[in-house]
C-alpha cells in the first residue's frame, strides 16, 4: 500500500524557512538602522518617520519636502529608503566640503537592484567606481569642436520659431536631438525629437528617473528579486531594446567607415577607431556613445527650455540681457561664440536660471568608500549620499533671497563674472557629467540667439507651470511663450539663412 507523505513535516518546514526569511529581513533593517563606524560621531539628524519602508518622498517635486526638511533639521539629513541608509547634503558648504573637497571617497555609485536590472552595469552613469568606470573616463572630449554644429542647429531653432511659435519646445528638443546624433553618430538625423530613435532614448531617461527615485523598485531593498524570472519584466524589455538601438547605432558607423562613405567625425567613431587603447569590448563601446543621446539630448533641451521659460517670467531682466545684446552686438547682425567672453549678463541671467530651476533638482546617489567626517557628523563607508540641488539652491548664506530671480548676484561690482560663485548644474566631484562643456554651449548659444533674435513674454490667457521643467525629462507642460522679433522678419530669416556656422 502507497505510503503517504507526513504533511505536517512538510508544514513544519515551511514555517522554519518562513521564520528564517523573516529573521534575515529583521537582521537586515537592524542593520541599517544601526549603521556604525570607527568614529564615535553620530549621523546627520533625521526627520521621524514611522514607516516600515523609510520616509516618505513624494512622487512629484520630492525635493519640496527634502528642502523643508533641511530647514527644519540642519544642512545634512539622514533619511531611510527601504534598508539603506541615505544622507542628504541640502547646503552649500557642505556639498564642497564633502562632495567636492573629498570627492574621491564619493566616486562610486550605490548598488542599485532596479538599476543593475535595466543597465547591467553598461551605462557610466550608473557604473560602480573601479576599472571599468575608469576607462570610459579616459576618453578625450573637446567641446569647441561641436561650436559651428551647435550654431548651425541654433540657427534652425530660430527659423522653426518663426514657422511655428506654439511649439518651441519642440523646436528645442529637436535641436538637442539632432546635435547629439551628429556628435555621437555622424548622423544627419533625426529631423524631429519625435522620431523613434528619440523616443527610445527619453523612455530610457524616464526609467532612470524611476529607478534613481528612492524605495521605488522593492528589488533594492531586497536584491535577491532580481533573479526571480517574472520579477520587473518591463526593465529587462527596456534593458534589451536599448542594447539593441546602441548596437545598432554603432554596427551603422562600423559599415560607413568600411565603405567609402565619409560621415564626418563622431564620438562612435574615435572610439571604434581606438576603443583597444581603452580596453572597451564592443557592447561598451556602444553603451558608452549611446549615453550622449540617451542622457544628453533631453537634459540640454530641458536646461533651454529653463532659460527660455526664465526670460518670459522675469521681463525686466530680460530687457537687461537684450539692453547688452544691443550693446556689444546690434541688430545689423547675427551674435555668435565669439561674442561669449562681452555677454557677463547673458551669462549670468543663464547661470540664474539653472539655479532658479535646477534640471535635477533631486540630483544622483553617489556612495561613500570610507568614512567622511563633517563638522560634528560622521557618513560612514557605505552609505549613500545624495546633494540635493533644489535645497543647496535655495541655500541663503550663499543665494541671499534664495526665491528670488537675481541674475546680478553672478556679477561683480566692475560687471564682471563673479569667479567664487558656482552652482553643480552638472553634478559633484569625480562623477560630474562628462558632457557638461558640450551642453553648456548648447544653452549659451541657444539662449544668446533667441533672446538676440525675439522678446519673449507669457501668455496671460494659458496657464503657467515654472516647476514643470525640474525632472531632467522634457514634459508636456504648460508653458505658452509669445515670441515677438527684435529684427523685420524678412530680415531675420534672411540673416539666419546667412549665418556663419562658424565662431
Amino acid at each position: 500500500m502507497l505510503q503517504l507523505p507526513d504533511l505536517r513535516i512538510y508544514d513544519n518546514t515551511q514555517l522554519i524557512l518562513n521564520a528564517a526569511a523573516c529573521v534575515g529581513v529583521i537582521g537586515v533593517v537592524i542593520r541599517a538602522y544601526l549603521r556604525k563606524s570607527d568614529s564615535r560621531l553620530p549621523l546627520p539628524p533625521s526627520p521621524p518617520s514611522w514607516r516600515l519602508r523609510g520616509h516618505f518622498l513624494p512622487p512629484r517635486s520630492p525635493s519640496l519636502t527634502v528642502a523643508r526638511w533641511i530647514d527644519e533639521y540642519g544642512p545634512l539629513i539622514t533619511i531611510r529608503s527601504g534598508t539603506q541608509t541615505v544622507v542628504i547634503i541640502g547646503c552649500h558648504k557642505a556639498a564642497v566640503d564633502i562632495m567636492e573637497k573629498q570627492g574621491r571617497m564619493l566616486a562610486d555609485r550605490p548598488r542599485l537592484a532596479a538599476g543593475e536590472i535595466l543597465t547591467r552595469g553598461l551605462v557610466m552613469v550608473l557604473s560602480r567606481a573601479g576599472d571599468r568606470f575608469r576607462r570610459k573616463r579616459r576618453f578625450p572630449k573637446s567641446a569647441e569642436t561641436y561650436q559651428p554644429l551647435q550654431m548651425s542647429q541654433a540657427k534652425t531653432v530660430i527659423l522653426s520659431i518663426l514657422d511655428d511659435p506654439r511649439n518651441f519646445q519642440n523646436h528645442v528638443g529637436t535641436y538637442a536631438a539632432a546635435t547629439i546624433m551628429k556628435i555621437a553618430y555622424g548622423k544627419t538625423t533625426p529631423t524631429s525629437a519625435t522620431d523613434p530613435e528619440i523616443r527610445e532614448a527619453r523612455q530610457l531617461v524616464r526609467r532612470f528617473n524611476t529607478i534613481m527615485r528612492h524605495g521605488y523598485y522593492l528589488v533594492d531593498s531586497i536584491p535577491w528579486l532580481k533573479y526571480i524570472p517574472w520579477y520587473a519584466p518591463e526593465l529587462k524589455d527596456e534593458f534589451e531594446r536599448t542594447k539593441r538601438l546602441y548596437t545598432d547605432q554603432l554596427n551603422r558607423v562600423k559599415l560607413h567607415m568600411q565603405s567609402s562613405e565619409d560621415i564626418g567625425p563622431s564620438f562612435s567613431k574615435y572610439i571604434l577607431e581606438n576603443g583597444h587603447l581603452y580596453g572597451l569590448t564592443d557592447t561598451e563601446m556602444a553603451y558608452l556613445a549611446g549615453a550622449f543621446f540617451g542622457a544628453g539630448t533631453e537634459t540640454t533641451a530641458v536646461a533651454i527650455c529653463t532659460v527660455l521659460m526664465a526670460a518670459a517670467h522675469f521681463p525686466e531682466e530680460q530687457a537687461k540681457v537684450q539692453a547688452e545684446l544691443d550693446a556689444v552686438i546690434g541688430r545689423e547682425r547675427v551674435p555668435t561664440f565669439a561674442d561669449k567672453p562681452s555677454l557677463p549678463r547673458l551669462e549670468a541671467f543663464v547661470s540664474e536660471a539653472l539655479r532658479w530651476r535646477p534640471v535635477t533638482p533631486e540630483g544622483l546617489p553617489h556612495r561613500t568608500t570610507e568614512d567622511v567626517i563633517w563638522e560634528n557628523y560622521c557618513i560612514p563607508a557605505g552609505t549613500t549620499v545624495t546633494g540635493n540641488h533644489w535645497a543647496i539652491s535655495r541655500d541663503p548664506e550663499v543665494y541671499p533671497e534664495p526665491d528670488a530671480f537675481k541674475p546680478q548676484r553672478w556679477i561683480t561690482d566692475q560687471g564682471r563674472l563673479r569667479d567664487d560663485l558656482t552652482f553643480f548644474v552638472f553634478g559633484f566631484g569625480r562623477r560630474v557629467c562628462p558632457g557638461q562643456h558640450v551642453a553648456n554651449r548648447s544653452v549659451f548659444i541657444n539662449s544668446l540667439l533667441v533672446l538676440w533674435a525675439f522678446q519673449l513674454s507669457l501668455d496671460p490667457t494659458k496657464p503657467q507651470d515654472d516647476m514643470g521643467f525640474t525632472n531632467a525629462v522634457m514634459p508636456n507642460v504648460p508653458c505658452t511663450i509669445e515670441f515677438q522679433t527684435r529684427v523685420p522678419e524678412a530680415e531675420l530669416r534672411r540673416m539666419m539663412q546667412n549665418y556663419p556656422e562658424a565662431g
